[in-house]
């Protein structure tokens, strides 16, 4: 079976834990090796909270890590490529570690001894920039191991606010990437929450449908659903070249992909407290909706600002109140960005510099913008100036040969253009670059 997905292109994370049931041929292994957690009078700590009898593996001790690696290895040699590394935070006071620990201390540090041994192996057997683990649980510099995700919540508006909330937070505490349950793990979503909810996980850093008591495949909720998930999975794919280049940032530098909004305008004393909206890297305003009706009251800062759903612009800064059928959300570009979009929509791996599109938003006078086009693998592969002086718009490519085109949202006519084709959208000027060109330049109307 896992060779069958593989051949459709797709990869495969599998769930595990750091408890080995009693009924377990592990547990009698692990037991006779020494390797599960003891209490003070040197019996195993078992319990049957989440399985029979089970046990809790102590990876204080080194020989532990390489047991429990080698336990994971034979997956990988099956054909598995990551690990949703669940729980690590149900962890005892009441017992003796391997290396003498104090168990008040190791409650929290449990989970980034469990989770570096996982990604470990990983980054041993994937090679660098592959390893991936999906976690619940962490304590401070776990985020050296990503992803991690907000855990089960409730499958309500409230529930799903309290998610962002959360993320903010984990995010301005040193993780560059965080997810979580669309549509909420517990219960059964209304169509209204889904909806909702899929457009805002669709406009995170990591994206999964994964619920507790029943399914999240938009088919089983109702056609809607299907259309309001099929266009935001597009729009993400669409948007993988700036959403890469904003996750390259954040292995680099700590910049979390999703960013409280005081981040991007430290100078915008209203921004401190905005807990209910987001920038997605540092060019898009996202303020997911709450409401079945639609309602959604949000913060724009400074500028004259562009919906990327609708084409909308509106201008801050100032507070909005704004009514979005299914299809549409406060998506907004900020004033002076140049947004690279990918040519496809159909996967979010494929060649993000092949028909890059650069899509350019209130371009000021003298400004000049840097766009960086990487490679699945992070690197470098294009990159792009596009500058403006007074009615001179220029964009250069600077690295690369593959074609590319630029847009002028909000721009209709030119008076010239060299170095490729253009044609009037109804989202602005659109010039595709002419074969092996490196230069577009447009001149617009004074």
């Amino acid at each position: 079976m896992l060779a069958r997905l593989h051949e459709r292109g797709l990869r495969i994370c599998v769930w595990i834990n750091p408890y080995v049931a009693q009924a377990s041929p592990l547990f009698a292994e692990a037991a006779a090796a020494g390797y599960l957690l003891r209490r003070p009078n040197g019996d195993i700590w078992q319990s049957d909270q989440w399985q029979p009898g089970m046990g809790i593996v102590d990876f204080t001790n080194p020989d532990v890590r390489a047991w429990y690696r080698s336990k994971l290895a034979v997956l990988l040699d099956q054909g598995v490529d990551c690990f949703k590394t669940d729980f690590g935070e149900r962890i005892p006071t009441d017992v003796v570690w391997h290396d003498g620990s104090d168990p008040e201390r190791m409650h929290n540090f449990y989970p980034y001894l469990y989770n570096q041994t996982v990604f470990e192996l990983l980054r041993d057997r994937r090679g660098p920039g592959e390893a991936v683990v999906f976690a619940r649980s962490a304590t401070a510099c776990s985020w050296l191991f990503p992803v991690h995700w907000g855990g089960d919540c409730e499958s309500t508006f409230p529930s799903m606010a309290d998610t962002l909330r959360g993320g903010l937070s984990l995010g301005l505490s040193g993780f560059g990437f965080w997810s979580h349950d669309i549509g909420g793990f517990e219960g059964t979503p209304p169509a209204a929450v889904y909806q909702r909810w899929a457009q805002f996980g669709l406009l995170s850093s990591h994206s999964r449908l994964h619920g507790s008591n029943s399914y999240r495949v938009p088919w089983l909720v109702d056609d809607e659903s299907v259309e309001v998930v099929r266009a935001f999975a597009r729009l993400k794919c669409r948007l993988m070249p700036y959403l890469y280049q904003a996750a390259v940032e954040a292995s680099r530098s700590g910049v979390p992909m999703m960013r409280a909004m005081l981040l991007e305008f430290p100078q915008d004393q209203t921004a401190a407290f905005l807990d209910r909206q987001y920038m997605l890297g540092e060019s898009l305003l996202v303020a997911p909706i709450f409401a079945a009706d639609g309602q959604v009251t949000y913060y724009v800062p400074a500028g004259r600002w562009t919906n990327l759903v609708t084409g909308a612009t509106l201008c801050g800064p100032g507070w909005i109140q704004e009514c979005h059928v299914f299809s549409s959300l406060p998506l907004l570009v900020r004033p002076g960005s140049v947004i690279a979009m990918g040519a496809r929509d159909d996967r979010a791996d494929y060649d993000f510099a092949d028909g890059v599109t650069l899509r350019a938003y209130e371009l000021a006078d003298g400004l000049k913008v840097a766009v960086a086009v990487p490679d699945v693998r992070g690197g470098a592969d294009s990159a792009f100036e596009v500058t403006r002086a007074a009615e001179v718009v220029v964009a250069e490519r600077v690295r690369g040969s593959k074609s590319w085109r630029l847009m002028l949202a909000n721009i209709g006519t030119a008076l010239s253009v060299t170095g490729g084709t253009a044609e009037s959208t109804p989202e602005g000027m659109l010039v595709t670059a002419a074969a092996g060109s490196q230069r577009i330049e447009i001149r617009l109307p004074g």
